[in-house]
């Protein structure tokens, strides 16, 4: 079943990410792994910038619930991967984000991920169900990235 493959005006935060030798498998292409450590990084850069704070230490943190890759072309070392961010929801505890990773020149992109955190009372641990919203601070922070309608 094809798969419709995001470019890269689906995307409203950008970040680069330098490829190392070691991201790539034995075949030569991005380890799977290394797809789920670029989604964590572009997420969790963007809130640190866009916060201003240290997000590790808030009264209520983001753990992840849910992610997921969509896979549309190989990429690897050596060159530089764009990944895009955007918010397809903001709830009362939770954001959704979809992060497109693209190296190259084309419009396409290479892989994209589902990434989904869930907040929870930083006092008793990251392993609590969701109890309290999110802090006012990040939600501020994401808001912007909400998906462009059309």
């Amino acid at each position: 079943m094809p798969q419709d493959v995001p470019t890269r005006s689906d995307y409203v935060a950008w970040r680069t990410a330098t490829t190392r030798w070691r991201d790539d498998d034995a075949y030569g292409h991005l380890n799977n792994a290394t797809y789920y450590e670029l989604f964590d990084t572009a997420v969790n850069a963007y809130l640190y910038e866009a916060t201003g704070v240290d997000v590790r230490a808030l009264p209520q943190i983001g753990v992840v619930a849910e992610t997921s890759c969509r896979y549309f072309r190989e990429i690897g070392f050596p060159e530089p991967i764009e990944m895009g961010l955007v918010v397809d929801k903001v709830g009362w505890s939770s954001i959704v984000y979809r992060i497109g990773l693209f190296q190259g020149a084309s419009d396409e992109a290479a892989a994209e991920g589902r990434f989904v955190h869930v907040y929870v009372d930083n006092s008793n641990g990251a392993g609590e169900r969701p109890v309290t919203p999110m802090p006012d601070v990040v939600r501020e922070a994401v808001v912007p990235l909400l998906r462009p309608e059309g």
